[in-house]
């Protein structure tokens, strides 16, 4: 969590927070959920700008009013219960490159990009723990499964998340993956993989399966290597839907090796689904070799 300014009176006390060129454009609840972290309720600081206690350059704002670097946000005194001692630091990310407004890191297998029930250690607070001075946390861009390992992109200012964001939505990243999947086809042969998609089942416990209601998704699929029972294969994602790749190559009786939910019993310690290379709008192309 980025620290208050020098000057702000000690942990409860009223605080005076400058928006820094990092942090403009966002909205106020979003630069202040950011700045405080987990510990502070949404719910509560909704409560404390409708009610006037947050003030902007001394007036009033809307939650979602947009703010201009150099502002100054004056905070009330809230109480936060103190961290819990002894918490072990948590391991950091491998740093693969990085410019203006965004860091591209590497993201193990098995762990989530976002925090959520049952799991605090993420791809998201290893980043915060890992630039605790800066005044814009990195924050993915996107997500990789928990079980996929790769290339994660995270924006280091406000304005460098947004444009990585509308890069995603826009498909202007080139985004490929590799895969070890049971089968085998003839090295360079190529595969279109073109579906609809839709989440189905209790939250928790949702699989993706074709639907003609659903969502498209589409990836080539190239084959790079293969031997008497497996193929590896790069993937170009072209959308992207939740477990689409995984989805469609088991539809097509080419399940990733040591996929549990999609694919078929076998003893692989882990998913072989790995972001290998993405290229940024501008030509940037960051590189990861898998481990496996």
């Amino acid at each position: 969590m980025p620290p208050d300014h020098a000057d702000n009176p000690p942990r409860g006390g009223v605080r005076h927070l400058e928006v820094s060129p990092e942090e403009a454009g966002q909205k106020l609840l979003q630069f202040l959920t950011r700045r405080l972290g987990p510990d502070v309720p949404g719910s509560l600081l909704l409560r404390l700008i409708r009610s006037g206690q947050v003030r902007v350059d001394s007036a009033r704002k809307k939650p979602f009013d947009r703010l201009l670097a150099g502002q100054t946000v004056r905070l009330p005194p809230i109480r936060v219960a103190d961290p819990a001692p002894g918490t072990a630091p948590l391991p950091a990310l491998t740093i693969l490159a990085q410019g203006p407004g965004w860091i591209a890191v590497a993201k193990p297998a098995g762990l989530p990009s976002q925090p959520g029930t049952g799991h605090a250690d993420a791809a998201s607070t290893r980043l915060a723990a890992m630039f605790p001075d800066a005044t814009f946390t990195p924050t993915p861009a996107h997500r990789l499964d928990r079980d996929t390992s790769g290339i994660l992109l995270a924006g280091t200012s406000y304005q460098g998340l947004r444009s990585l964001q509308q890069a995603f939505a826009a498909h202007s990243l080139r985004k490929l993956y590799l895969a070890r999947v049971h089968g085998t086809l003839a090295p360079g042969q190529t595969l279109t993989l073109h579906d609809t998609l839709a989440k189905s089942g209790p939250p928790g416990h949702q699989r993706t399966t074709t639907s003609a209601n659903g969502k498209p998704a589409l990836a080539l699929a190239r084959c790079l290597e293969t031997d008497a029972r497996t193929s590896l294969l790069e993937l170009d994602l072209r959308t992207g839907r939740t477990h689409q790749l995984r989805v469609q190559l088991a539809n097509r009786n080419l399940p990733i090796v040591g996929d549990r939910k999609y694919g078929q019993p076998d003893n692989a310690p882990r998913m072989m689904l790995h972001a290998w290379n993405i290229t940024l709008p501008d030509g940037t192309a960051v590189r990861l070799e898998p481990d496996w």
